[in-house]
């Protein structure tokens, strides 16, 4: 599978780790291709290339096969570089995490997010925050800090609230919409939202 965050393993008798990566891949195509209702453990099974029990004894059910999926696939958000603005560094981290969102594992978050019940989504609300929401807050905490060092932030921006904004306008509209953010729309973000709030 192209752009799969595990390696990728030929058929044959496999055990161990080589045979969890093929399940995980397999589950994150199915995921990508049919979707949180379609998903089934006999078609992961099957796409794997091994038998509906190898899966069980790993995976209590297919909620806990794609929480793991989706835990270990997400990439890292990285350091955004110093631009020496807060504008531009903030576009920067608005870029990267869309770029998340559109991995082979943010396509299957977003399906999982779309489809599954409240009971399931209660579930992955851990996967989001500690795979996305977290390492975002973080950064865009260190980002803020960054610019009121500079002097181009008040003092007291960097508040939770602050660090709140761009994670939860991302996924919302991911959420509720479906729909992506293309460049205009995360200038008009950080122009007419992130700034603002932030200027000295």
């Amino acid at each position: 599978m192209t752009g799969s965050p595990w390696s990728q393993e030929p058929a044959g008798r496999r055990r161990g780790p080589e045979l969890e990566r093929a399940i995980l891949d397999a589950a994150l195509e199915q995921l990508s291709t049919v979707g949180w209702n379609a998903l089934t453990m006999e078609g992961v099974a099957a796409a794997a290339r091994t038998g509906k029990a190898a899966l069980y004894r790993r995976w209590p059910s297919k909620a806990a096969l794609v929480a793991e999926v989706l835990g270990a696939g997400l990439p890292p958000l990285d350091r955004i570089p110093d631009t020496g603005s807060i504008r531009d560094d903030l576009y920067g981290l608005c870029a990267r995490m869309c770029d998340v969102m559109r991995s082979p594992t943010g396509v299957a978050l977003r399906a999982v997010l779309h489809e599954c019940d409240s009971d399931h989504a209660d579930r992955f609300r851990g996967v989001i925050w500690n795979g996305l929401h977290q390492p975002a807050q973080a950064v865009i905490q260190a980002l803020v800090q960054r610019g009121i060092d500079r002097g181009e932030v008040r003092p007291d921006a960097n508040i939770p609230f602050i660090v709140d904004v761009i994670p939860a306008m991302l996924m919302y509209r991911a959420k509720m919409y479906g729909s992506e953010w293309d460049d205009g729309d995360i200038a008009q973000l950080i122009d007419q939202v992130m700034v603002p709030m932030l200027r000295v």
